[in-house]
């Protein structure tokens, strides 16, 4: 019979045969025993395979043998096993030699063996974690770049935030984009980046909630710096999870693009500018073809008015004919205003004295404001002169004056106002009212022609497109700067003038009766002016082009030349006028349009008569050039009154003040 005790034996033999074929065969473990005083006295396939050393080669040798020369002069073996045995265990990392003397990065545990309390050697595993180290070194020095980077980045403020908004780490770009420094921000809530509006409206929270919920937030907005100051900032919020999902805080990037978005807005501002100036520019082919035709039909019917008035007798017809005066010098009103919104109107420009102009003025825009607007005068003393067509200024600053009127409703103070801008060499001429200004979605637009606030009836819509026009002609420009409930003020800025008016007058005297060549293409048109010339007791010869004119004058016994400037063929009027003048220096010429290119280049050399005209424009222009008048043969304008105050002003003016100013 077998006893237990054998039994029990044989067990732990075989169990103890089997670890040491388990020790034995693993190879990702260095597994040795080591006596007490530290020589090697088992090793196993793990240890050959790790150190490099064969059991033959390596038992009974101490296991310092495996330390750096540095670690066995320190003493660090033998430090180990005393570790060892008074903690009971013993754990390090650090580097170990093989046999080929080259080194491993060795994860080192000793634990001493006792039997019956007496210490009978140490148990000792290692295992190479060079790879492992590797990768952590790498880890460490790829985090450590990374911080570097993050806090020396200067475009961008870079930080964390915790979930509750609180800021937990700073960069060099949060410092010089918002002014605090890593001591005064890091601890704080976020919120102190938004203005007070932004953080009344709950909009922090509502940033780091959208960030939570989707996983990620973005916007451009106002941001306020630790001075007070406001920039425009991208932001950007995205979530941090940890590995289970967790919500741990939020990386927050921030960068001041106040330069961009001003870039993008000066950008806009230019498109914006060419996109009107392109829209003008077709407005104003639009209504100089239309103009032109226009009043060459109103040139007929104001012409032909003088014949019929002689031939009705009855006070029905008069007054019908009245009407249709009446009418068509509102349509030539209106015509001339479209003129000089398309920048076609300006055929007699002169140097004119603006503070002289503008006090000439006076009385009339008194009248035209009624008693309760104040009229005020703000006249830079030696305001310089400007070279512009006196009947365009006068009318433009009339329209600027009627139009603040109408903005002041219960009364005010108008201020006109001139002065010169040196940096520029500019004369500004300002008009400002202290009425109820106009809203920004209005200010856009009131240059344009036929736009209006006013009531129908109330206004054409003409008056600020006129002063637009009028600018912009005599290359100016027009500012219109309102607030609303405080008022507006529309300044008009012209160049220096720079060019003296000719003033000449013709050495002798002409009767009435003298012969004029008028030159008109149009038949109807050519009729209605003979008509007019021949009332006023001149002989009239006609001549359709200019080939027929030039004959008619070789031909001898003209006195006068009218003729207008647009014509078909290779000369026009203009040109037709400088030939004649060339032949003939002495041969008063006169000319006249309803609208032409080509009368920008009359400038002074040639009296310009804008169609329709009345009889007594003829007249007058007439004896100014012949010399029976009192006049200068260049001004269109009438020495006794402002040549701007037509009757559309008039009109304009005895209306009752309306609620806008458009």
């Amino acid at each position: 019979m077998v006893k237990k005790s054998d039994t029990l034996k044989r067990d732990i033999l075989e169990s103890e045969r089997r670890f040491r074929l388990l020790a034995g065969g693993a190879i990702d473990y260095a597994i040795c025993t080591l006596a007490p005083d530290g020589r090697i006295i088992h090793w196993n396939k793990g240890a050959e395979r790790i150190t490099g050393y064969p059991a033959k080669a390596i038992l009974g040798k101490h296991f310092s043998i495996f330390y750096p020369e540095e670690d066995r002069a320190s003493g660090l073996p033998a430090k180990a096993l005393l570790m060892a045995r008074k903690e009971k265990h013993a754990e390090a990392e650090g580097w170990c030699i093989r046999k080929d003397g080259s080194q491993f990065y060795a994860s080192v545990v000793i634990d001493p063996i006792y039997e019956k309390r007496k210490l009978v050697g140490y148990a000792m595993v290692t295992r190479d974690v060079t790879e492992r180290r590797q990768a952590r070194v790498d880890l460490e020095a790829s985090e450590s770049q990374f911080r570097l980077l993050v806090s020396n980045v200067t475009d961008y403020a870079l930080y964390m935030l915790t979930p509750a908004g609180i800021v937990a780490n700073w960069n060099a770009g949060g410092e010089r984009i918002k002014g605090y420094s890593p001591r005064e921000i890091i601890g704080q809530s976020f919120a102190r980046f938004y203005t007070p509006a932004d953080q009344a409206a709950g909009k922090p929270a509502r940033a780091l909630k959208i960030a939570e919920e989707t996983g990620h937030y973005e916007e451009d907005g106002w941001r306020v710096r630790k001075d007070g100051s406001f920039f425009w900032a991208s932001v950007v919020i995205d979530p941090i999870r940890d590995s289970d999902g967790s919500l741990i805080g939020f990386a927050k990037i921030t960068r001041d693009i106040s330069e961009r978005r001003e870039a993008q807005q000066k950008l806009e501002q230019v498109q914006r500018q060419l996109a009107e100036s392109q829209k003008m520019d077709a407005l104003g082919q639009l209504t100089g073809g239309v103009a032109h035709d226009f009043n060459n039909l109103l040139m007929i019917i104001s012409g032909n008015l003088h014949r019929i008035r002689r031939e009705v007798m009855s006070e029905r017809g008069r007054l019908a004919l009245s009407a249709i005066e009446t009418a068509s010098e509102r349509a030539a009103s209106l015509t001339s205003q479209l003129l000089t919104f398309a920048r076609r109107q300006s055929v007699n420009p002169q140097t004119i004295d603006v503070a002289d102009r503008i006090r000439a003025l006076r009385a009339v825009l008194t009248s035209a404001l009624g008693g309760l607007v104040k009229l005020e005068m703000d006249i830079q003393p030696d305001v310089w002169s400007v070279f512009v067509d006196p009947s365009e200024f006068e009318t433009a600053l009339i329209n600027l004056v009627v139009n603040a009127r109408d903005a002041m409703r219960d009364g005010g103070t108008l201020t006109i106002a001139a002065r010169n801008i040196p940096a520029q060499a500019q004369v500004a001429v300002s008009v400002t009212d202290t009425g109820e200004g106009i809203p920004d979605d209005v200010l856009s637009k009131v240059f344009d022609p036929f736009f209006t606030t006013k009531p129908v009836g109330k206004g054409t819509g003409l008056g600020l497109s006129q002063v637009h026009g009028f600018a912009h002609q005599a290359d100016g420009r027009v500012e219109i700067a309102s607030t609303l409930g405080k008022g507006t003020t529309v300044s008009i800025f012209l160049p220096r003038g720079t060019v003296a008016a000719t003033r000449s007058r013709a050495d002798h005297a002409m009767h009435a009766s003298a012969t004029v060549l008028l030159i008109e293409d149009n038949p109807a048109v050519a009729d209605a002016s003979t008509g007019l010339l021949e009332q006023l007791g001149y002989t009239v010869r006609w001549a359709s082009n200019a080939e027929a004119a030039l004959s008619e004058i070789d031909a001898n016994g003209i006195d006068v030349v009218f003729s207008d400037i647009v014509m078909p063929g290779r000369m026009d009027g203009l040109k037709l006028a400088r030939t004649i003048r060339d032949m003939k220096p002495e041969l008063p010429i006169l000319l006249t349009t309803g609208y032409s290119e080509g009368a920008r280049d009359v400038r002074s050399d040639f009296p310009v008569l804008r169609k329709p005209y009345h009889i007594h424009d003829l007249s007058r222009e007439l004896s100014r050039l012949t010399g029976q008048g009192s006049g200068d043969a260049t001004s269109g304008a009438s020495a006794d009154a402002p040549s701007g105050f037509d009757s559309a002003t008039r009109d304009s003016v005895e209306r009752p003040k309306a609620k806008a100013r458009c």
